[in-house]
């Protein structure tokens, strides 16, 4: 039996509601079946996911990859065999010493401008004129006209070696330079290797000895280059240094006359070290007058201490000896006369003598002194005349002087003018000299330290990048016609799309099946099929608080979906656990549970609705099938108006009888889009079940079938995805709810359509082509409906 609680009954038009929506609904269209939030989950990026990508468009992603091969190979045969090679030359920086003076050359400090310098150069006309006339490359037709790089010609050249000889009578010579030079530069290429100062020089072509020859040729050019260019500059150096010196000359010996022919008129005398008589007089006299004031000063400081009474004590007088010896004596009779004085008496004759010696000596002293004296104050007096005479003298020649001032300005004039001829004229001299030997303007500038060798096998094509070029390029088209059609299905293609998308809980996943074993796998009860529906009769018997829904509607968004199937098969399962069920079939516009069942449907529902069925066969309505505990509710007569019968009052009444009297009533209803009855019969069951078809129902058509069917007030307990494809690498790869052999144990597998019986065309006899058009369709109809969103 039913695991529900029998005591809660249903009653009046609005019992669909005794299961709150609030239990699945929050009001943001955020459901949160069995206590998951599906909009909250966010999957971010998945390698699975990804994978199950690659699994599910292998054969298309295989095929990108055999294009993809292919077209690297067939570019690679496209394209012509190149050739390269490289010689290495070394670029000397050259020393500044080139004229700074007269700047005839401009050597650049910056080592990198030097390296560029080069490199521009390597690269010019000139050079590659150059190159052209060395090699000769304007005559040979084979450089001037070479096989196309690209073009579809060289897969038959590559294959059987027809090509067709170059011919250059049609051209004239200037143009067949212009064309060599052209080619020269085009595929020469010359860089920097990085941390040095060497210059790569690199040359691609089709013949390995044009590649090498024209490599070297090119150094060895730009070295012969410079050098003629250094050679030409030392020659005009040389002749432009030569004038400059006879010009200069002329000069200096011209201004050299004027000088000696005005100081002549002026009467000016110049000495030896370039200075004039009076000048050299005035600095005599200077020296000369500073000389006498400092002995006139010497002298005054004597005078004096000798106007002081200190003459004996000045420096001549202690330094006369016969002064000294005059005192020394003096000083002995003094003594003497001291010491007999303590004996004899002053009055003594021999007293008295002294006394006479030392008087006598005094008064020769004295006399000295004052002689002394005398010539130091005579000698000061010298010193002041002298002084006087010098200062005297020195005005008189600054007097001179000022005369010879005013006739030495045009001379120093006149003199300077010489000097400066004289120093350009010896400056002129000496890089003449430099000129002559021009050791260091003929040194080379740079030097072939490898040269290029013929290479061995071609650069270009290189069959490896292109496949990988070709597979990369292919395989990001194939990732683009991926998005772009997943992006064009808007449609279902797994259970998580339905849960994420409308909020719903996933109660059953319906297997696909084929239409010729549709009855039998439904008949099976150990088919896959069967074993799904099982699952979902699980799945809705926890789908609410108390258990199975006492009512329930099965309805889709559109037809075709697998309803009316998955509600004769409900049925089956349900009453096989000892409910009795009842399945009405509510579509009134075309129904197609009687075919399942083998039925006529003559009467039914429509029937009871109208009151058009006697009381005497009120009882065949209710048919008993050949499944136990199950009965059948047909449609009935087709009524013209099929809305207001299902929206009646006793439409209400009769789904409350028949709640009490049986253990469950399956209503199958029709589609939702573009009808209202599904809406109407929603609100009088007390749960709904959506069929979800995999890869036919677009999102936006489910999303408004859920929408209506929620504004009508019903309770969708979950949704059924059917005809899922369970495949095993896309099912173990993408989806964690079963694997391959859940449904299929001990028993084939069954792939095909489910389907609800409705005539199929032609095409759905192919399983793989009725996908594809039904992907197709579906592509379509999501990109109109995403056209008309826009709009």
């Amino acid at each position: 039996m039913l695991d529900r609680n029998r005591q809660h009954q249903i009653a009046g038009p609005g019992h669909g509601q005794a299961l709150s929506a609030d239990l699945y609904y929050d009001g943001a269209q955020n459901y949160s079946p069995y206590g998951r939030d599906y909009a909250e989950q966010d999957e971010g990026f998945n390698p699975l996911r990804l994978l199950f990508y690659v699994v599910q468009y292998r054969w298309l992603i295989v095929m990108m990859a055999a294009g993809g091969l292919v077209a690297g190979i067939v570019i690679t045969m496209m394209q012509t065999p190149k050739y390269r090679a490289t010689a290495q030359l070394e670029v000397l920086v050259p020393s500044a010493k080139v004229f700074k003076d007269i700047e005839v050359v401009s050597e650049a400090s910056d080592d990198y401008l030097v390296f560029e310098t080069a490199r521009e150069k390597l690269k010019s006309r000139a050079l590659a004129q150059r190159v052209v006339f060395q090699l000769g490359l304007s005559e040979k037709p084979d450089f001037l006209f070479p096989t196309p790089d690209f073009s579809l010609s060289n897969i038959f050249y590559r294959a059987f070696g027809i090509s067709k000889s170059p011919s250059i009578e049609e051209t004239t010579p200037e143009e067949r330079e212009a064309i060599a030079i052209g080619r020269v530069r085009g595929d020469l290429t010359v860089n920097l290797v990085p941390n040095t100062s060497l210059l790569s020089i690199t040359f691609a072509d089709q013949k390995p000895k044009y590649a090498g020859d024209i490599a070297n040729q090119v150094a060895q050019s730009f070295i012969d280059q410079r050098l003629d260019q250094t050679s030409e500059t030392s020659d005009l150096a040389r002749q432009f240094i030569q004038e400059q010196v006879l010009q200069v000359k002329q000069k200096l010996q011209k201004s050299e006359e004027e000088l000696v022919a005005y100081a002549k008129d002026a009467g000016i005398t110049i000495t030896g070290d370039e200075k004039s008589l009076i000048g050299s007089n005035i600095e005599a006299l200077n020296t000369a007058l500073a000389t006498a004031i400092q002995e006139r000063l010497d002298a005054g400081r004597v005078v004096e201490q000798i106007d002081k009474g200190r003459g004996a004590s000045l420096g001549p007088v202690l330094e006369s000896e016969g002064l000294q010896k005059l005192s020394d004596t003096l000083a002995n009779l003094t003594s003497q006369y001291q010491q007999k004085l303590g004996i004899l008496k002053p009055g003594f004759p021999e007293m008295q003598q002294l006394q006479a010696q030392i008087k006598e000596l005094q008064r020769l002293y004295n006399n000295g002194v004052l002689t002394i004296t005398d010539s130091l104050r005579q000698k000061y007096q010298e010193a002041q005349n002298k002084e006087a005479d010098l200062k005297s003298k020195l005005a008189e020649m600054e007097m001179q002087q000022v005369i010879f001032n005013d006739k030495n300005i045009k001379y120093t004039i006149l003199k300077r003018e010489v000097d400066s001829n004289r120093s350009q004229y010896d400056s002129l001299i000496a890089k003449l000299n430099e000129v002559g030997v021009s050791s260091e303007l003929r040194s080379q500038s740079a030097a072939i330290v490898d040269f290029a060798t013929p290479p061995n096998g071609p650069y270009s094509p290189r069959l490896t990048i292109n496949l990988a070029i070709a597979l990369f390029l292919f395989m990001a088209l194939s990732a683009s016609i991926i998005y772009v059609i997943e992006l064009l299905n808007n449609t279902f293609t797994n259970p998580e799309q339905i849960e994420k998308e409308l909020g719903l809980a996933m109660l059953g996943i319906l297997p696909l099946v084929d239409d010729r074993e549709l009855i039998a796998s439904i008949a099976d009860q150990k088919s896959g099929l069967s074993e799904a529906y099982r699952s979902l009769r699980t799945s809705l018997q926890f789908s609410g608080a108390e258990g199975a829904p006492r009512s329930l509607l099965v309805t889709s968004s559109e037809p075709s979906e697998g309803k009316s199937t998955t509600s004769f098969k409900l049925g089956q399962d349900f009453a096989a656990l000892g409910a009795r069920v009842l399945i009405v079939d509510g579509d009134l516009r075309k129904p197609n549970l009687h075919r399942l069942f083998g039925l006529d449907n003559t009467i039914g529902l429509s029937n009871l609705l109208t009151n058009t069925v006697r009381k005497e066969d009120l009882a065949s309505i209710f048919r008993a099938t050949k499944y136990p505990n199950v009965t059948v509710l047909t449609s009935g007569t087709i009524p013209p108006n099929p809305a207001d019968l299902l929206s009646s009052p006793k439409m209400a009444l009769i789904v409350t009888n028949l709640g009490k009297r049986f253990d469950l009533v399956i209503i199958d209803a029709p589609p939702i889009v573009g009808l209202s009855d599904a809406p109407i019969l929603s609100r009088l069951a007390e749960g709904t079940l959506m069929v979800i078809s995999t890869n036919q129902v677009t999102r936006k058509s489910a999303k408004t079938a859920l929408k209506r069917l929620r504004a009508a007030g019903a309770n969708v307990v979950g949704a059924a995805m059917s005809k899922f494809a369970v495949n095993k690498f896309d099912y173990n790869y993408a989806y964690k709810y079963m694997d391959y052999q859940y449904y299929n144990y001990g028993t084939p597998k069954i792939e095909g359509k489910v389907d609800d019986g409705a005539d199929q065309p032609a095409y759905a006899k192919s399983p793989a082509l009725r996908r594809l058009v039904r992907r197709i369709r579906s592509s379509v109809g999501g990109f109109v409906d995403r056209a008309k969103s826009v709009s």
